[in-house]
């Protein structure tokens, strides 16, 4: 039972704005600098899950999540920024990475929900993009910065995922996303590899993921990837039901492995976990930790861990379990110098507080030990 694999865990608060107008964040990265400080990215400063508003905003932590700087915008671009990555890259260089989103196919229905004085602002900064500036801004997109503070232009990606790319251990790096050359691609396109050995200037497609047999590429999102010591590559993926494609659990996970540096791919196969989207991370014990969200009762952050590198897995070990809705998840990690995970992600604070309605989610944060 889930009860029964509990781990040992501190939480905490990142960034919360529960009742201001633009207060929602959402789908966090975090990184660790080589001074100890902690960079966690995220679309913030929004109105709600979906709108035109997203920023990609940073938070700084510089006493191991204690205590966190306000959010510093980095990105507002004339669109909706989403999903923020971050990647350490040395020194205080860092690599940012987002996508931006058309808010203008999303119209129709949100109206239903909104009020008539939100529908009118919509419609009034969606009427002023034009297909040429969607056209400009629309894609994956990164950022490097030297300092930690100044940024260089954005650099189109030709595939994206959440939590962006990760470090390989001789210092390139690589991306296992979905394409997105097209907003088309992004819906329906493979998860495929991308390599950079310039620090993200340039990027190379490497090669795509075979689906498997009874899902598509529609099934396929959100991914992620961690190197073992052997230079093998073990991806995960999230598995949504898309058009009549309904062999296993929506919002499930999917693995991969490739060992020619992400060139070719083992055809993914389900894991047997509920929970999305995925974030690896090989522990310095020698173990493999995956963070996922867990969208149905009770709400909240979960882990599985492999000590087998990627052979097995244990699943559902509980970061916390109390959120009020589904709206959560996203989590990612770092280890800290005594070994514990440090695991931020998108949650509502109102379950600890009585269920207040009308709330914002925040961005929160889990301090935990692996399990012996």
């Amino acid at each position: 039972m889930a009860e029964d694999l509990r781990v040992e865990a501190e939480h905490g608060v990142v960034c919360s704005l529960p009742h201001e107008r633009f207060g929602y964040f959402g789908w966090p990265s975090v990184a660790r600098m080589e001074d100890g400080t902690l960079v966690v990215a995220s679309s913030g400063l929004r109105r709600h899950h979906v709108c035109p508003w997203g920023k990609t905003v940073l938070n700084l932590s510089h006493d191991e999540g204690k205590t966190w700087s306000p959010p510093i915008v980095i990105n507002n671009t004339p669109l909706d920024d989403r999903d923020a990555g971050v990647v350490s890259l040395g020194g205080q260089r860092l690599l940012l990475s987002w996508f931006t989103s058309d808010t203008r196919q999303y119209l129709t229905s949100a109206e239903k929900s909104l009020g008539l004085e939100e529908s009118m602002e919509w419609r009034a900064i969606l009427g002023l993009w034009s297909d040429e500036l969607v056209s400009q801004w629309l894609g994956s997109w990164v950022r490097l910065s030297d300092d930690g503070k100044t940024w260089g232009p954005p650099i189109r990606v030709p595939v994206n995922t959440p939590h962006g790319p990760i470090r390989l251990a001789r210092g390139d790096l690589l991306y296992f996303g979905k394409g997105f050359r097209s907003w088309g691609e992004m819906r329906s396109g493979a998860i495929e590899t991308a390599a950079s050995d310039d620090e993200g200037k340039t990027w190379t497609v490497l090669g795509a993921v075979p689906p498997g047999e009874g899902v598509t590429n529609d099934n396929f999102h959100e991914p992620h990837v961690a190197e073992l010591p052997s230079g093998k590559l073990i991806g995960m993926i999230r598995y949504q039901h898309a058009g009549e494609s309904k062999a296993h659990p929506s919002f499930s996970l999917f693995q991969t492995e490739s060992a020619d540096g992400g060139a070719t791919w083992s055809a993914a196969r389900f894991t047997g976990v509920y929970g999305s989207p995925p974030h690896l991370l090989r522990h310095s014990s020698g173990a493999l930790v995956c963070v996922y969200g867990y969208r149905q009762k009770p709400f909240g952050q979960r882990a599985m861990i492999s000590r087998n590198e990627g052979a097995t897995w244990q699943a559902d070990f509980v970061l916390r379990d109390d959120g009020p809705d589904s709206d959560l998840g996203y989590p990612a990690s770092v280890e800290l110098p005594d070994g514990r995970l440090f695991t931020v992600y998108y949650q509502k604070c109102a379950a600890r507080r009585g269920g207040q309605a009308g709330e914002n989610c925040s961005l929160l944060w889990t301090c935990w030990r692996l399990p012996a």
